[in-house]
């Protein structure tokens, strides 16, 4: 295998690359930098996400550049402000002991920033398509100079409806460039760009052209439909140290997952095109420091996550386009190491399942849903193994020591080690008492299962141009039934008194999720042992449910407070919620006392709710430790 200096880069990308820890170079690096360095032919390049794609156009473009002028010599365009960013931080750290300057444009930041830093002189732009269009059209961006056009994820600008804007783009571009177009898969739509701006490309691959990686395992679970969620939460707790992405069609539907599982107890968070870049920054900041342990994503904001030890991508559900699949996979199994893609899926979808294998090239193994036994054994072993790896502090234990001693002291070893394991075991042992079997065994499906909601779902596609949101593209679940809705448990406690339904001006946008929520009230009853019904977060308030008895001292509490600049305002909600969207086959709401250890990043406690189908168990679902 060469190195990157027999590649005939230059001493100072050497160095900056040694500096960074890269020895050598991957296949798709290894033969598309001496096809930059050597031919001035246009270059369509084929390789996985996550097999250093950026590094494979980013190091011959850098080598010839002219550091001596302030032209914008080249151009890279992405689909989303995520990998834009990412681009951006790598081409700078490549070119650490160059006088190389890059600047990235995107929609959600100033756009009056990036003027300026361009205006200033600027080598590289890295854009986004809407923002780059937006910044041509004020004549701010002159591209006549351009030498290298860069297209890195091609298929999914195509996807997400950015032919247009490519088509203005590469059109204010001169002829004489070097275009370089880097994809994971090689659709009908790029054919037809590489017939309209590339003259007689080369091409280069890794791998099999739309093949997924080797180091993927492909797993499918065959459910209901009404019970995808609850399979969910089994798989998470089936993999204790699961680190993953979950994926999901639409912005509404990532944002009920992941309200769910926080409501349930796991340490999840959402990423999509609703939220503000600051909101995105810092969720994407906790993910890589694995404060967060389960991101749910739509495709388009999973663009340009960089993380190399994520473990399972789990479709929630299975993409419109095969190539999507390829794309989401691909987040997992990087660097070398091992991973697994999972598709969750219910009958109708095993058609869908078999495109997707052929596009792969690769069979799905079905795997039957994790047992209520089988979680429970994982969770005892990874509780003796945390115990059997607990640091113990001497110095600050030995003054309680005499106290506990007097109360466990007449405790046998074994007795002291059942006691300690059961302490968190039982939990799960209640939790799971009687589950059900999920698995779906009916080879032709249950024709009267009517919460089929992904199969009856409309298209949302979004295609304005980039302007501070991303596209998303999908199907927004539907709510309701055309028969008339059941009455939940939580909604008799409220006819009884038992809970008051609150309405507070706070959402999503306001930075305020089920624990958030949770850690406010805390901090205002100054209590951690106060009941909660039903959380309903909206954009910009939300309803909640809390025991009557601190209603009042609730609502002086928050009275006239304020929560992030905004002034609260808390009204008793005069709607029992019966005609607000809801899941009619999910069961009953669990309610919790609010545990102030969970998660202390979120300022607050965790409410576990009942995820949908399984209402035969009782019990709380246990505190995941991470």
């Amino acid at each position: 295998m060469p190195t990157f200096k027999e590649l005939g880069l230059r001493a100072e990308i050497v160095q900056a690359l040694d500096e960074l820890g890269f020895e050598n170079p991957t296949p798709i690096q290894e033969k598309a930098i001496p096809q930059v360095l050597d031919s001035k032919k246009d270059l369509i390049a084929l390789a996985q996400t996550g097999t250093g794609k950026t590094a494979a156009f980013s190091l011959p473009v850098l080598q010839q550049l002219d550091e001596n002028s302030r032209e914008i010599q080249s151009i890279v365009l992405c689909p989303t402000r995520e990998l834009c960013l990412q681009i951006a931080n790598d081409m700078q750290n490549f070119a650490k002991f160059m006088n190389i300057k890059t600047v990235a444009v995107y929609g959600g930041a100033s756009i009056e920033t990036q003027i300026r830093e361009i205006k200033r002189g600027v080598h590289v732009i890295i854009g986004t398509p809407g923002r780059t269009v937006d910044l041509i059209n004020r004549r701010v961006l002159r591209l006549q100079d351009v030498q290298f056009v860069v297209l890195d994820e091609a298929d999914e600008m195509l996807t997400m409806g950015f032919k247009d804007d490519l088509d203005l783009i590469l059109g204010e571009t001169p002829e004489t460039k070097q275009t370089l177009l880097f994809s994971a898969t090689m659709p009908n739509g790029i054919k037809d760009i590489t017939k309209r701006y590339m003259k007689d490309p080369a091409e280069v691959s890794s791998g099999a052209r739309n093949e997924g990686s080797a180091n993927i395992e492909h797993h499918y679970y065959l459910v209901d439909a009404r019970n995808k969620y609850e399979c969910l939460k089994r798989l998470a707790d089936v993999n204790p140290n699961v680190y993953g992405i979950i994926f999901c069609r639409t912005r509404r539907e990532t944002q009920e997952i992941a309200d769910k599982l926080m409501q349930d107890g796991y340490n999840a968070d959402t990423l999509h095109g609703d939220l503000s870049q600051a909101q995105r920054d810092a969720i994407m900041a906790r993910f890589r420091k694995r404060k967060i342990q389960l991101l749910v994503a739509t495709d388009v904001a999973a663009r340009g996550i960089d993380v190399d030890d994520i473990t399972h991508v789990i479709n929630y559900n299975l993409p419109d386009e095969e190539e999507v699949y390829i794309h989401r996979s691909g987040r997992t199994g990087r660097a070398g190491k091992r991973g697994i893609s999972i598709a969750i899926i219910h009958s109708r979808e095993r058609g869908k399942l078999k495109s997707v294998e052929r596009k792969l090239g690769k069979q799905f193994e079905q795997r039957p849903v994790p047992t209520g036994q089988e979680i429970c054994e994982t969770q005892l072993y990874t509780i003796v193994e945390g115990l059997g790896k607990l640091n113990v502090n001497e110095k600050q234990i030995e003054p309680f020591l005499p106290a506990i001693m007097e109360q466990l002291g007449h405790l046998t070893k074994e007795d002291l080690i059942k006691h300690l394991v059961s302490f968190e075991f039982n939990k799960f042992l209640d939790y799971y008492k009687n589950a059900p079997d999920l698995n779906n065994t009916s080879s032709r499906g249950d024709r009267r299962d009517r919460d089929d909601r992904d199969d009856r779902g409309s298209r949302d596609r979004d295609r304005g141009n980039d302007r501070g949101r991303d596209r998303d593209r999908g199907r927004d679940r539907e709510f309701g039934d055309e028969r008339p809705a059941r009455r939940s448990s939580s909604e008799r406690f409220l006819d009884n008194g038992k809970f008051t339904r609150f309405h507070i001006n706070l959402g999503t946008k306001d930075n305020m999720n089920p624990a958030n929520l949770m850690g406010l009230i805390n901090d205002s009853l100054s209590k951690r042992d106060v009941e909660i019904g039903k959380i309903e977060m909206m954009n910009t308030f939300a309803f909640f449910e809390l025991d009557s008895d601190y209603a009042d001292k609730l609502s002086s509490a928050l009275k006239g407070t304020d929560y992030s600049g905004k002034k609260v305002d808390l009204t008793i909600a005069k709607s029992t919620g019966a005609n607000d969207r809801r899941d009619r086959n999910a069961g009953p709401p669990r309610r919790d006392r609010f545990k102030d250890k969970f998660d202390k990043n979120r300022g607050g406690g965790s409410s576990r709710h009942s995820g949908g189908g399984d209402k035969s168990r009782s019990g709380k679902r246990p505190r995941r430790p991470f």
